[in-house]
């Protein structure tokens, strides 16, 4: 007979952090925990927590959990045998605490992606030594089953091509400004007051968040050690009104998408604003809400569509990941040994192939509009359409209507490298027929 889940031992949780995230991992695993121990085949239970100020009221009742000031003493402590690492960033404690739990041959769930960015090929070397887990899935998309389905789902997969929308509150910035009219500053501001971006934003608005999940995602898709410095990181701070309501005009809408590609010259990785087709299911993604599209042989192309963030949907994710080492079913980190990843070839960004959108900012008098055609003709880049509203776009850049004022002209390319547009824009530059630096965004094909 086998023995009812109750007769068997816990596998005992430790949290180290008891923010929003912290919290609902108890809260879920204290409401779930018939169902789980019946799914898991053991009960689990949390047993002992950390976090920075024990009188904080979380909703929560802390008083049948051992408390630890220091999370590398709990980490190291007798009383768990599994760590949920929530406390965040890529060193300090966060880094302290899980070494020290893989290091006793405890099991580590996380969701610090900037911490898997910058050591994530070390600490799984590390749980691999110990025989440990280290599990991640609430590190790249919240409560979005990517990492799972990278690594299981899409094992008989060859993928080609991984890209989306990882940062929610990027999204909604964006989707704000289009939908609203509105400027960068004024959405900003509202996800400030709603909670959806922080007092500094810079981490998110300028691409650094996004870039961590796409680290880890790159590793995933193509079997290679993470390589977070290749990355190429642009953020969503200049794109205006105006952008916006070109990108509609031709047929786009603008979102701030993670890119990782296979090509001839390597692994391309890339975070930037990007012009993506309003018929393609990435374009339909408003507001705070992640997507990840993932292109491969087998199954051609999947898009992924839920939560990025928030405490529930991210517990949802670090649950799932606690439910499989309590089954035992917790394998290699990055869906193969650390020894058979490879280290990664880079594709300079120098080399990136597509379409681009380009907005100049072009002096209002006669020959200006054929002398930028005719520097993009010498650096071999086809022109799709040459775009100047002399009217209505005209007047949101200059509403007193003056004479001689700069006029907003758009060109959109046909595929063409990276190199020759900013070779062709510095000499577009430095003949004076710009009042300002070109706006450059990306098309990304579907």
């Amino acid at each position: 007979m086998h023995a009812a889940p109750s007769e068997i031992r816990p596998l005992r949780v430790g949290i180290a952090g008891l923010g929003t995230v912290g919290a609902a991992v108890a809260g879920i695993l204290k409401r779930q925990e018939n169902a789980l121990a019946a799914r898991c085949g053991r009960p689990i239970r949390v047993t002992a927590v950390s976090a920075r100020d024990r009188n904080r009221d979380r909703g929560i009742d802390l008083s049948g959990f051992a408390w630890f000031d220091d999370p590398v003493a709990l980490a190291s402590s007798g009383e768990i045998d599994c760590l949920v690492e929530l406390i965040g960033g890529s060193d300090g404690p966060a880094k302290q605490a899980v070494e020290a739990a893989l290091s006793a041959g405890k099991h580590v769930v996380t969701a610090n992606k900037a911490l898997l960015a910058a050591h994530g090929v070390a600490l799984a070397e590390l749980a691999e030594s110990t025989g440990a887990a280290l599990a991640f899935e609430a590190s790249s998309a919240g409560g979005i089953p990517v990492v799972k389905t990278l690594r299981e789902a899409l094992t008989g997969n060859n993928v080609s091509r991984l890209y989306g929308i990882l940062n929610g509150t990027c999204n909604y910035i964006l989707s704000r400004m289009e939908l609203e009219g509105l400027t960068f500053e004024a959405c900003l501001k509202d996800a400030q007051r709603l909670g959806y971006a922080e007092a500094d934003p810079t981490f998110d608005v300028e691409g650094f968040d996004t870039a961590h999940k796409l680290a880890i995602l790159t590793s995933l898709a193509f079997g290679t050690r993470i390589d977070a410095e290749a990355i190429h990181v642009e953020g969503i701070s200049s794109i205006t009104p105006l952008d916006l309501k070109m990108a509609d005009e031709l047929g786009y809408r603008i979102k701030l998408l993670g890119v990782a590609e296979r090509t001839k010259t390597g692994i391309e990785q890339r975070v930037h604003p990007t012009m993506v087709p309003k018929s393609s299911a990435i374009a339909q993604v408003m507001g705070v809400t992640n997507a990840v599209t993932i292109d491969a042989d087998a199954v051609r192309e999947i898009t992924l569509v839920g939560p990025g963030a928030g405490g529930g949907p991210t517990a949802s994710a670090v649950i799932a990941d606690i439910a499989d080492v309590a089954r035992g079913a917790a394998g290699h980190p990055f869906g193969m040994p650390v020894a058979r990843l490879e280290q990664p070839a880079r594709a300079p960004m120098q080399r990136h192939e597509g379409g681009y959108y380009i907005r100049l900012a072009v002096a209002d008098r006669p020959g200006a509009a054929a002398a930028i055609a005719t520097r993009m003709a010498e650096a071999d880049i086809s022109l799709e359409s040459i775009v100047q509203h002399r009217s209505e776009i005209a007047a949101q850049r200059d509403p007193g209507g003056r004479s001689g004022a700069p006029v907003p002209v758009v060109l959109i390319t046909y595929a063409t490298s990276e190199q020759a547009i900013r070779g062709a824009l510095e000499k577009v530059s430095a003949d004076g027929h710009i009042a300002e630096a070109p706006q450059v965004i990306r098309i990304e094909r579907e």
